[in-house]
């Protein structure tokens, strides 16, 4: 099959991407993937300092926006990348140098129709914080409302079109030389990619999540979630309430005792087995720099351009996944975990049940510092890959997402133990979902479920019949115990000869009835109560059998 042709306007985007496989062709970054055999045999070793972890998260910040979101991205698959890499891509800095205040004053002139004067009775010209897809500046509106403005950097769409549309081509090109790649479905990864990053790019989505996330966690009165303003909000600009607080990773030990830092650990556990096991909606991308705590000892949850949905199926298997890791029981993980993926064609299920076991032995009732949930979610997702289970990408995200709780529960409470939460609160969530199954809309799709049901039943049922009929009825038979089985089909046998006696004990003793003799019982012909008796002793014996006996 022909390879199709590079792009020629966008070259150096090519370049760029050629020189970071040359770079890191021969470390262990690809070699771990197993994506070695895209490169030329006649590659040079990358030398071990030029191909440091660290250094891929610094060649991926000068690439942009773009690539910075996909290290990000990166950083949650355990399945492609070594432990450092994953380090050092969860690390990866979204921070640039700002842009200039008259770029930002036109954006929000054109969003909001009207001059800045008009719309903010103040608005700060130093941002709070810049990163590759907008930045943050503080302001008031006119009604003396205090609130944050988040303005999009000036092109960045069609920069990142420009960037998706590169990354797609090489991921094809990728899966057509490499077997591996084509195993993992890099196309697929980028198309996922893209799914996402298009929806952090529009702003009004931001906006959503932050009214939706506000409203399932409202019962939680130490966590604030900022709600957005309406009509200051469109898919480049979102403002929101602002929130005045101090990052989880700078609190000082003065303010852990004055706040009670410690019980927000549990507060925000709480709150995220809210989001993932009840509402199936949860904030992906829970690092430090997007929890604050604020002056009055509450927890703030920001920037919500990055969430995951979970449908009702997958959040049952997850709870039963999760609780079976809490209780220490690695055999019932492993068949959860099982149900919860795809297996490909060269799955080693009993590969993946006995390493599952040796990761999950002797994890009960560990401290977070010596235990990492995330880590130990993203560490199945790789024993999956390894032994042929792909995971749904909500898996991964999910253990990126426990890996920051468990690095920001460390530094609220070092003693939290997670599992230990999960089991207190985990009777609390299976209610609630019994309550959320027994809603009016859910009522309503069930009825509507089983008239469906009832209208197509007699015409299925005919089928069945007709087949019944016919003789054509096929019967499938899969991994029965012969011995067992031959046994079955003897009792059928004998059940339906003494059916068929009995039977004919009936009809013999009705025969008899007709017959005329001077030995009667109870003024009938004896030998024919004797049958009668004799049947009914049989089908009674044979009721008793099937009722008590058979299993």
């Amino acid at each position: 099959m022909a390879l199709p042709s590079l792009q020629p306007r966008r070259l150096g985007r090519y370049r760029d991407l050629a020189l970071i496989l040359f770079k890191y062709g021969r470390s262990d970054l690809l070699s771990r993937a197993g994506l070695e055999e895209i490169l030329a045999d006649d590659l040079p070793a990358a030398e071990s300092e030029t191909a440091a972890p660290q250094e891929l998260a610094h060649d991926l910040e000068r690439l942009g926006p773009t690539f910075i979101k996909l290290g990000q991205l990166l950083s949650t698959r355990s399945d492609l990348l070594p432990d450092a890499y994953l380090g050092a891509l969860a690390r990866l800095q979204d921070e640039v140098a700002p842009i200039p205040f008259a770029d930002v004053e036109r954006t929000l002139r054109e969003e909001l129709g009207v001059r800045l004067s008009k719309a903010f009775k103040h608005f700060d010209h130093v941002p709070l914080a810049a990163a590759s897809l907008g930045q943050v500046h503080r302001a008031v509106l006119r009604d003396g409302r205090s609130v944050a403005v988040k303005v999009q950097r000036p092109g960045v769409r069609l920069q990142a079109a420009d960037d998706l549309e590169v990354l797609e081509h090489v991921a094809g090109l990728a899966e057509r030389v490499s077997a591996t790649a084509a195993r993992y479905e890099i196309t697929r990864l980028v198309r996922e990619f893209r799914a996402t990053l298009l929806r952090e790019l529009d702003y009004r989505i931001e906006a959503e999540n932050l009214r939706t996330l506000g409203r399932n966690l409202a019962d939680f009165t130490r966590i604030v979630v900022p709600q957005p303003v309406a009509d200051y909000s469109t898919s480049r600009v979102v403002t929101m309430d602002y929130v005045a607080g101090t990052k989880v990773t700078a609190l000082s030990p003065v303010a852990h005792g004055e706040l009670r830092v410690a019980d927000l650990a549990d507060v925000l556990f709480a709150g995220y087995l809210r989001q993932i096991f009840v509402d199936g909606f949860f904030h992906a991308d829970p690092h430090p720099g997007n929890l604050l705590v604020t002056p009055d000892g509450r927890l703030a949850m920001l920037d919500l351009g990055m969430v995951a949905h979970l449908t009702p199926r997958f959040q049952d298997l997850l709870l039963q996944l999760l609780n079976a890791i809490a209780e220490g029981r690695g055999d019932e993980a492993a068949k959860h975990a099982l149900r919860l993926g795809e297996p490909r064609l060269e799955l080693r299920a009993d590969e993946f049940e006995r390493r599952m076991r040796d990761l999950i032995a002797g994890q009960r009732d560990v401290s977070v510092s010596q235990l990492a949930t995330g880590r130990l979610m993203l560490q199945m997702t790789r024993l999956a890959a390894e032994t042929g289970l792909r995971l749904p990408a909500e898996a991964m995200m999910l253990g990126k997402t426990l890996l920051n709780l468990d690095e920001i529960a460390r530094r609220l409470d070092p003693d939290f133990r997670p599992q230990a939460a999960f089991r207190r609160h985990v009777e609390d969530m299976v209610q609630r979902r019994v309550v959320g199954a027994m809603k009016p809309e859910t009522a309503w799709s069930g009825l509507l479920e089983l008239k469906d049901l009832a209208q197509q039943l007699p015409r299925r049922t005919n089928q069945i019949l007709e087949r019944l009929a016919e003789g054509d009825v096929p019967v499938r038979v899969e991994g029965l115990d012969q011995m067992a089985f031959m046994s079955a089909c003897q009792k059928i046998a004998n059940r339906i000869t003494l059916g068929l006696l009995l039977a004919a004990l009936i009809v013999g003793a009705a025969l008899a009835l007709r017959v005329e003799t001077d030995f009667r019982v109870l003024g009938y012909p004896g030998i024919a109560m004797i049958l009668f008796l004799v049947a009914a002793c049989g089908a009674l014996g044979l009721i008793y059998t099937i009722l008590f006996r058979d299993q």
